[in-house]
């Protein structure tokens, strides 16, 4: 009725051969993610820093900048000259959101720094929504 299986199955031939590609520790895969979402929120932030230009996001960026770097060994994050063209809710909003997720991916691994930038950075994003004289300031 069922004819006999002649290969090896593939679940037995991969078991013996872990050593063919390379594996992370899974604190390795965190500090990736982490510095992904904070490379992420520093686009976003130099994106308001050209249609709002403040001091305080000059700041972030900077801090931002040194926290993805620490993260990648001492390489920079690259950067954009953003163009001064969007909705600034808009991006409050997107930075909100990945400020939230680095916010996670810091406590699970517990990098206090990173979580306190990143609740640092959602503050201010609530805030910056909560005032509509901020937004309309850009327009």
């Amino acid at each position: 009725m069922y004819e006999p299986i002649r290969t090896k199955s593939v679940h037995s031939t991969m078991a013996g051969t872990t050593s063919d590609f390379p594996h992370r520790s899974r604190e390795e895969e965190l500090d990736i993610q982490l510095a992904g979402h904070l490379a992420a929120l520093l686009a976003v932030t130099d994106e308001l820093r050209a249609l709002t230009p403040a001091a305080d996001l000059d700041r972030a960026a900077e801090r931002l900048a040194q926290e993805v770097s620490r993260l990648r060994g001492g390489r920079a994050p690259l950067r954009a000259a953003p163009a001064a063209a969007g909705d600034p809710a808009a991006l409050h909003r997107r930075a909100l959101a990945l400020a939230g997720r680095a916010l996670v991916v810091a406590a699970s691994r517990a990098d206090t720094s990173a979580a306190i930038l990143s609740a640092e950075r959602m503050d201010a994003h609530t805030a910056a929504l909560a005032d509509p004289k901020e937004l309309s300031a850009a327009h």
